[in-house]
């Protein structure tokens, strides 16, 4: 980085970075080769990072699924060890339902190569699309352009 030419001026971009648009845990948050042990850190890690106790996550999930959730249920679902005890995707949404932890969506994009992002993303990410699309409309009609000119 260069330094300013005025000392006695800050440069106000220096440090800024720009902020994580998709959700998900930071990169390397979740380590290791088996889907289930991955699974498992990943609730742990939601589990913990949560502003809630167990006991109260259980109880909301147990509200929203209609029956009930034990606290020994997250436990075992927070455990590598525990490989008899998956969490099921309707446990799942109730569990992020109740922690908040949106960050689990992403971790179960990226083994997709996908990335989920906000809504109010939609329409940059739609116009960044069609930006793209009028550039190849563009080189399309360029190319076609140079070859009627060729032809005459």
């Amino acid at each position: 980085m260069r330094k300013p030419r005025d000392p006695f001026t800050i440069d106000m971009f220096s440090s800024w970075v720009p902020p994580r648009v998709s959700i998900g845990f930071e990169p390397g948050a979740i380590p290791g080769k088996r889907l289930s042990s991955r699974i498992s850190r990943a609730v742990a890690k939601a589990l913990l990072e949560c502003d809630k106790d167990r006991a109260t996550i259980a109880g909301q999930m147990s509200e929203q699924l209609g029956y009930g959730i034990s606290v020994s249920t997250l436990d075992a679902y927070a455990s590598e060890a525990k490989t008899d005890h998956n969490i099921t995707v309707e446990r799942l949404i109730a569990l992020i339902h109740a922690t908040g932890k949106t960050a689990l969506l992403g971790f179960l994009a990226e083994d997709f190569d996908l990335a989920v992002v906000p809504r109010k993303y939609e329409n940059v990410i739609e116009l960044a699309l069609i930006a793209d699309h009028q550039l190849e409309i563009d080189g399309r009609r360029k190319l076609l352009e140079a070859k009627i000119r060729g032809a005459k």
